[in-house]
């Protein structure tokens, strides 16, 4: 059975401001006060698993253990099929140690020129691992394909160069609120609610 969330406090195992306050927002309606990595001074650990849900649950159980309060990990990234899935778990590395991810689009682009194939998905998994050990874990898809050049100064990483299905216009260029309906976060944040909050 699924293990229900009591507590007001969470942190959130990330270091990326973009998903830090995306998440928190989600966690508004909830009464749930959501702490960073950085305000506790966490460090990163490494990201060693081979799939999205095991970097997600390393990372949550890492911040778990040294703070001592239930802590929230989300590892996601952009699936490129014609690519044989890359960038994939390893999204945020191909941007850099700096975080570029023109860079990272732009090889993106340059690596899928001339190929008919420009569908895409976003991955993400959420893992909720408490103290003792115990873990939850949700996945969210959104299916789409990419644009050239990038579109708009919303959201992060990918956004820009990424329209989601059934729509015309990047994450990149969609109003924040309207993403964090339809995202793949979105959709992984929906399991978890559902799972942990009013099960």
């Amino acid at each position: 059975m699924t293990r229900q969330y009591f507590e007001k406090k969470l942190v959130l195992a990330s270091h990326n401001p973009g998903k830090v306050r995306e998440i928190a927002e989600f966690f508004e309606p909830l009464h749930v006060s959501v702490f960073s990595a950085s305000d506790y001074n966490l460090e990163e650990p490494a990201e060693t698993g081979a799939t999205f849900t095991q970097n997600a649950r390393l990372k949550a159980a890492a911040a778990a253990e040294v703070t001592g309060l239930p802590a929230l990990a989300d590892d996601s990234g952009l699936v490129v099929p014609a690519l044989g899935g890359r960038p994939g778990i390893r999204s945020a590395r191909w941007a850099g140690p700096d975080r570029d991810f023109n860079d990272a689009m732009l090889r993106i682009h340059e690596m899928l020129e001339g190929h008919p194939d420009n569908s895409a998905h976003f991955v993400c998994v959420l893992a909720l691992c408490w103290p003792d050990a115990h873990c939850e874990c949700f996945e969210g898809i959104i299916e789409g394909s990419l644009a050239w050049p990038p579109r708009g100064n919303k959201g992060f990483g990918y956004d820009p160069m990424f329209v989601p299905e059934g729509h015309v216009i990047t994450f990149g260029e969609m109003a924040p609120e309207k993403k964090h309906k339809i995202s793949h976060r979105a959709v992984a944040f929906r399991k978890l609610i559902e799972a942990c909050f009013v099960g």
